[in-house]
This record gives C-alpha cells, structure tokens and sequence, in this order.
C-alpha cells in the first residue's frame, strides 16, 4: 500500500502536469497572431491585442468561464487514458460522452442538457485552435443519440415567483441603504422579466464603463433599459406602478438617489455597515443569494424543508414570475423576456391558462 508520502507527491505530479496541460492549452488558444511572414510593429501588435479582445468578446463572459472549465475537464480526462485532447478524434470524443453519460469512476453521472453543452464547448474550442469537430460524425451523433433516448428527462424548471411572492420578498428587506438596493433588484428585475447577469451589468449612462451591459433611462411613465443581452441589443420598458411601495421604478430612483450614483454601474456594492455606495459593481451570484434568502424569510412554501425550498428558486424565478402572472397578449411577454419564439416563452410559464382552446370539444367530441 502507498504511503502517505508517495500520495502526496503522486498528487503533487498529477496537479502539475495539469497546470502543464492547461499552460500549454492556453499558448494554443491564442490563435490570433500576424502571418508568419508579416514583420511585427506596434501598430500592428495592438491591432492583434485588440482582435484578441474582440474574439473574447464573442461569446458572454459566462460562456467563456464554461468553456474553458469544459476543455479543462476534457483534457484532464484524456491524459488519464494515456492520449492527447489534439487533434480531435471522433471515437475518443464517443467514449468521452459515454464516461459522462454513465461514468465508470466515483463522478456522477451527468445530465443530457450538461452532456450536450460539454459537446458544444469541445466544438468551440477545437474551432479556436484551429480544428473542426464535425458533430454529425458517427462516432460522436449515435452515442449522443443513445445517451439522449435512454437518460433523457423533462427539464427541472425553477419555481415562478409569483406577485404575491416578490411582495413578501421586498417585504423583508430593511430601508437602509443596502436595502434599497436589493428592493431595487428584486423589483427590476421581476418586472424587467431581466436575467441576473443583466441586472447587474447595467450603467446609468452609455459608454460609463467598458463591461457595461446596458443603461436605464427614466422617464415621466417609467424607465427604459437598453441591454445587450443573449440575443443582441433589446430594449425593455419599465412602467410604473400602482403605489410606491411596489413600483421598481420608485425603487430604482430611491437607490441612485440616497446612494449618490450618477455616473457607472447601477448595482454596487456598499460598505460593511450599509451606509455608502462602493465603486465595484455586484456579482450576479448577488441576485441569487437575494433571491434565495428573502424567500426564506418571507415563509415562502414554508411548508417544504429549508434545503428543498433553496433548491426550488434561482435568479430564472424572476423571469418565470413575469411570464407566469402578465395577464397580457403572450407577444408583449415574449418582447420582454427578449425570446426569439412564443415557444420559448412559453417554457417560462409555470401557471397559464391551460384548456382555454378545447380543441376536443371543437372537433365535435
């Protein structure tokens, strides 16, 4: 049997050939570099720089995170069955999915939904070094085909905040600084029907920051966010609400106000006591603990155990809160989230009114 010595030091090498692999990972993703026979300058150096950025900026930041974290993973899994992530090979790739699918180690197994994104970003990263996984290729379209048919299930939805819900939410939130803030988020982004990460990337003003995601414009009705989202640019209109107590708008203009900001991020953090606005903008990972802790306060589905009710809300909740109480034309709904089809918009809604076309009764039985 190793001692305990021997596992330390196995550990240690194992962890350094995979800081080796991801180095070497990283030297290969710099794909964009001068032609070979073009001399260097420092325009031209900036020009690359540039271009690099703009690449990144391709896909959200998110995206990026998991991606890498996919090619990480992928790469790691190679070494261990003695081959190399490069060049692609549909075969390993196969049984790869299949590891994942019903893994033959201690790891879980993972979701279709999961399978298919570690998939697509195996296929982003071989394209930005260089190669093309061609996903149709037998080896690879019949074992996800399989996995699909044999372990696929409904999707697991996150439960709708619904009006009653985000009242007793903003309920619990106390009316100091740090208060007003999240009263704010949670109203915003309710009413916006906003993904987390679009909350928390808008600017007061265009062009404030580099990251901005967006900006807010406050009018006599409402207020206008102008967000590059997922699916590109979209605006979304705000209006406001029937009292103050409940209207995002109020409490959007009641945060910039008592927290001094004009100018920036429109979501930051504040000081350990709560009284002062800080300069760094909020985490999204903000909007979900939010969400989490005001529903354990407010006794939300109080009746489930605390660990099942945490489990059964997300930052979506807000955006499935909208989609599930607008009483509205389903098209209003589906410009707010920002879906490029009614059906999508439909998956967001958890309480709709079902049978209101009986189609049985129409066809005469």
């Amino acid at each position: 049997m190793a001692s305990e010595d021997e596992k330390s030091r196995s550990s240690h090498s194992d962890a350094l050939q995979d800081a080796q692999v991801d180095e070497r990972d990283q030297v290969k993703s710099d794909t964009i570099a001068l032609p070979s026979h073009v001399a260097g300058s420092g325009t031209l150096d900036r020009l690359v720089e540039n271009a690099r950025d703009y690449a990144k900026a391709s896909t959200a930041e998110n995206t990026n995170k998991a991606y890498a974290a996919d090619w990480k993973h992928f790469a790691r899994w190679c070494r261990l069955k003695g081959t190399d992530p490069l060049p692609p090979s549909p075969e390993m790739i196969g049984l790869y999915l299949t590891d994942l699918a019903a893994p033959t180690g201690p790891s879980p197994a993972l979701s279709v939904s999961t399978i298919d994104r570690r998939l697509s970003g195996l296929a982003w990263n071989y394209a930005q070094r260089g190669f093309s996984l061609d996903r149709k290729d037998r080896h690879i379209a019949t074992v996800l085909a399989g996995i699909k048919r044999k372990h696929a299930r409904p999707p697991v939805q996150k439960e709708a905040i619904l009006p009653e819900d985000i009242l007793a939410m903003v309920a619990t939130l106390p009316f100091d600084l740090r208060g007003l803030r999240d009263r704010a988020i949670l109203l915003i982004g309710y009413a916006g029907g906003l993904r987390r990460s679009e909350i928390v990337s808008m600017d007061v003003g265009k062009d404030d920051t580099p990251d901005s995601g967006g900006w807010i414009e406050i009018l006599d009705d409402g207020a206008v966010l102008t967000l590059n989202a997922k699916t590109g640019w979209r605006e979304v209109e705000i209006g406001r609400g029937s009292t103050d107590q409940t209207c995002p708008v109020h409490a959007l203009e009641q945060w910039l106000h008592f927290a001094k900001i004009d100018f920036g991020p429109v979501f930051v953090r504040t000081s350990r006591d709560g009284k002062n606005a800080l300069e760094a903008r909020l985490s999204d990972k903000h909007v979900a603990r939010l969400i989490k802790t005001t529903v354990l306060k407010s006794g939300i589905r109080a009746e489930l155990p605390e660990k099942e009710r945490l489990a059964l809300f997300s930052g979506h909740s807000l955006r499935a809160g909208l989609a599930s109480s607008a009483e509205v034309d389903e098209r209003y709904v589906q410009k707010q989230l920002g879906h490029a089809s009614a059906e999508m918009t439909r998956r967001y809604q958890r309480r709709r009114d079902r049978f209101r076309v009986n189609l049985t009764q129409a066809a005469g039985l």
